[in-house]
Parts: structure tokens; sequence; C-alpha cells
């Protein structure tokens, strides 16, 4: 199954849009309530059974069962009875808007599944919310420059790319940003796509500090100042805003100031890296990366740099999707001592960060340490997919080097 997520900006009227900001301030009520619901019943199951804490006692009795999702949605089936405020979710089409509260609810349920999986802390409570989902679609809803929505008709949208032929909206998503709100529809097709074949061409790429990326042909791609360049803009605002009354017009005027000056940079820096990623697939038909935890990086002493450039963003969701699309051969491979490793005779050498040339102590070559990198994650991926490492693998006309296939795959 094929499944395409398309965004449009949406053109409400006055009355859509009160209706929109209503459906997310009744989501945002029901998200909480669910979430503290959880959090007291666990708890009381910390109280000993023989004694009461001194501070403060959740008096729920034992029998009461886990506030599952189920439970939860049941319970608010019969809450909208005779609460207004659920009733006005659901009181021009209750199927299709039911189902919005209700997938508040796994939302919350997702994220308590995280938390004990992943080993995440309690979800937080939402003093806002930006979006919600409409999971089924209205038939014939799609038309030129308006979709059809439950509980909100007809609404506009600005058209900027054609529905995609030949598949079926399947759910729709609204989300409020700084600069207006816009329409997320989920587009599905049960034709399945055959994975994309190894190619010829091949190309390894290391992310880096100095460079964004450095690539196995000898280039070294340098990311522009999203943030950086804006800096200047971003503190006088927060400087003006600082000074105005808090929750005064103007301190709302200048907060959607801030953040629409937040969602540019963040949309300039996904275009640029959209661009990067169909350039890198100009070059070649097999892409190699490093399987790196870039969560790490964000933490660590290139946090700054690597949340920047959204290094992370781009080797993990932008440049598998444009290979996908682009019928490019897209792997990870083990990221352990690519760094040290000489793409020429495999001999590895520790080298401090701060050492950003390759001079390998055994063959004498000589190289940025970045590209070196670069050429030994292609030599591993052409391993990993079966191909022989031949001659001109490192470009210099000799051998590659010599590992095993289960050394290369991440674990």
């Amino acid at each position: 199954m094929i499944a395409l997520t398309y965004q449009y900006k949406l053109r409400p009227n006055k009355q859509q849009e009160a209706e929109i900001n209503q459906i997310l301030d009744v989501c945002r009520s029901v998200y909480n309530y669910a979430l503290r619901e959880r959090k007291d019943w666990l708890s009381s199951k910390k109280s000993p059974i023989n004694s009461c804490s001194i501070i403060s006692e959740y008096i729920i009795p034992a029998d009461t069962p886990y506030p599952s999702y189920n439970n939860q949605a049941k319970s608010l089936t019969i809450a909208k009875k005779t609460n207004p405020k659920l009733k006005s979710v659901s009181a021009k089409s209750r199927h299709e808007n039911a189902q919005v509260l209700q997938q508040t609810l796994k939302t919350l349920d997702k994220a308590f599944s995280e938390m004990k999986s992943l080993g995440k802390g309690f979800p937080r409570f939402k003093k806002k919310l930006r979006s919600f989902v409409f999971p089924a679609m209205l038939k014939n809803c799609l038309g030129s420059t308006k979709v059809k929505l439950p509980q909100l008709g007809w609404i506009k949208i600005r058209q900027s790319r054609p529905y995609p032929e030949g598949m079926t909206a399947k759910q729709a998503r609204i989300v409020k940003k700084a600069s207006g709100y816009y329409l997320m529809i989920t587009f599905t097709s049960s034709e399945s796509v055959p994975d994309n074949p190894v190619g010829k061409v091949s190309l390894g790429l290391d992310a880096g500090i100095e460079s964004f990326v450095a690539t196995s042909t000898g280039q070294l791609i340098k990311s522009p100042k999203f943030l950086l360049s804006k800096l200047r803009e971003l503190k006088l605002l927060q400087r003006r805003l600082k000074k105005k009354t808090i929750r005064s017009n103007n301190w709302f005027k200048f907060q959607n100031k801030i953040a629409k000056l937040h969602e540019k940079i963040a949309n300039t820096r996904r275009d640029w890296h959209f661009k990067l990623a169909h350039k890198l697939c100009n070059l070649a038909d097999n892409i190699f990366v490093e399987n790196i935890n870039f969560n790490s990086w964000s933490r660590g002493i290139v946090r700054k740099q690597s949340l920047d450039s959204g290094i992370g963003q781009f080797i993990n969701e932008i440049l598998p999707f444009v290979c996908w699309k682009r019928g490019k051969y897209y792997a990870k491979v083990d990221k352990n001592h690519t760094s040290q490793e000489c793409p020429r005779c495999g001999h590895r050498q520790k080298k401090k960060l701060s050492q950003r040339s390759h001079n390998c102590n055994s063959c004498g070559y000589q190289i940025n340490r970045d590209i070196a990198a670069a050429k030994v994650i292609r030599n591993r991926g052409l391993i990993a997919v079966g191909h022989t490492v031949n001659q001109n693998a490192c470009g210099d006309g000799l051998a590659g080097v010599q590992l095993s296939l289960f050394d290369l795959l991440p674990s």
C-alpha cells in the first residue's frame, strides 16, 4: 500500500475559523482530562496499604479499572450526552466528529506506550493544541480549490498542487500555524511498489561538523546558517516583546511575529534540504549513510550546529523519501570507526576531534577527514549489498577495504 500526504493552505471564512478553534479547544480539554485521569489512577496505586500519605491522598476505589483507551472512549460517549461542550463538536455529524475526539485519546494512548517502551517521562498537559484529525473522509469530498470536511462543510484551499490520480483520500489533518491554517490530506493506494533496486554508481555521505555532509566524490557541502542569520532579528523582536504587558494585544502581536519568523526559518531549512537531496540523487544510483543517533548530537558539543542545520531531519526523513521517489537505493551502514579507518588500506588509527585531516601511518594516504569517512561508508555500503569494492572505489586507483558483511550492517 502506498500512502502520500499533501499539504494545502486553508482559506476558511470567519464561521469556519471559529469552529476550527472550538474543535481545537475541546480536543485540548479532552486530552488534559484523560491525562489527569491516568496520572491520578497511577498515583493512587503508589500509596501503601497500611498507611496514608501525609501530604495528599488519591481516593480511588481499589476495583477501579485502569483508564485505558477503550475505557476512556466509553466514558467519552457517556459524557457527550450531558456535556454541551462535547456536544458542540459532534452536533452536525455525529459519527465523523466523534472520531475526532477518539483520535485525541489515541494520541494520548500512543504517548503512554512510548513512555513505557522508550523510557520517556509522563506526557505533559497541553496549553494549546495545534492540530486534530478527521480519520474518515466524506464521499466526493475533493473539489476544485475546495474540500468538504465533516462539520466544517466545503472549505476553500489554495490548491498549490493537483490531487494524485488513482489514489483515495483516506484522512485529513488540520494544523494551526503562525501563518494560518493548513490541511494535510493522506492519499492511499492499494498498489504495491517494489523496493528500489541496487544501481551501478554509489555515493557515500558522512555527516560532518565543519561541513553539513561530505561526499565520497570529494565534495564538502556546507549548510547555510538558517537560525544564526536571523538571530539578530529574533533578538530584537524578543527584546521588544519583553517590554509589552503580558497577554495584551501588542503582546500577542509580537508573539505571532516571533512564531512567523521561526516558521520561516524552518521552511527555508526544509526547502534547502529537499533541493540538496535531489542534487545528490542526480549523482548516484545508490546512497549510503551512517546509522547515527542524532538525538545525542543535539545534546553534545555540536548541539547548536546540528540543530541549526537539521542534519537529523535530512538524513532520516527527507533523503530517504527523495530516494524512494526518484527510484534510488538508500541504505544505512555501521557507524563505528568510519572516521578512524583508512579508505585505501583499511588501517585504523585514533584521531582527535580537532584533527581534520586523514594521514594514514600505514600507507601514507592523505585526504580530508570527512571525505575519507565518506569513502569508507561507500565501501561498506557496496560490500553490504553484495558488490565488490573495485579498484576505482576510492577514486585513487587502489583497492578498498576488506570487511565482513556482518560488520557493516547496523546492530
